[in-house]
């Protein structure tokens, strides 16, 4: 994630999971304005100086959060999300660090707000607006300007 305002947007919306070894704030995947539908998780990383004092301790926690999500089994869900993790990340095995994200990311289909419409707009599956776009038709004859000069058949 990238700017303030997507980083606001989670924190105001989102749903915090909470775990001893770190906390997620999740809201559901929109894309940005103008941008093309492609649900994939966009994930930012905050650690604060009040958690980690040390900068090479912040960096090596971001590492070793980074490299969880990259190698985690299943992939990650289409979300938005900010992790927060805490001191303890630095101390666990990355096995159970990897453990915990991917128990943290099987709570977040099901926990993420839908926003102030409730089932408004909701499908068979439980997803909500725009969860299915509909493939671009295109017609199989051509279609030709209204302005253009038209040849008469005989």
């Amino acid at each position: 994630m990238s700017g303030e305002r997507e980083f606001r947007r989670v924190r105001q919306h989102g749903v915090a999971l909470r775990d001893p070894l770190l906390t997620l704030r999740v809201t559901e995947y929109r894309p940005r304005y103008g941008e093309a539908w492609r649900p994939r998780a966009i994930i930012g990383i905050v650690v604060s100086k009040k958690t980690l004092r040390r900068a090479v301790d912040r960096n090596r926690a971001r590492r070793r959060v980074r490299e969880a999500l990259r190698t985690l089994p299943g992939g990650l869900p289409p979300c938005r999300a900010i992790l927060l993790p805490n001191p303890g990340v630095l101390a666990v095995p990355f096995a159970e660090l990897q453990a915990t994200l991917a128990r943290l990311m099987a709570q977040v289909p099901g926990r993420v707000k839908r926003g102030k419409g409730g089932a408004k707009g909701s499908n068979a599956k439980g997803g909500g607006g725009n969860a299915e776009r509909p493939a671009p038709v295109s017609p199989s004859v051509p279609l030709s300007d209204p302005r253009a000069p038209t040849e008469e058949r005989p």
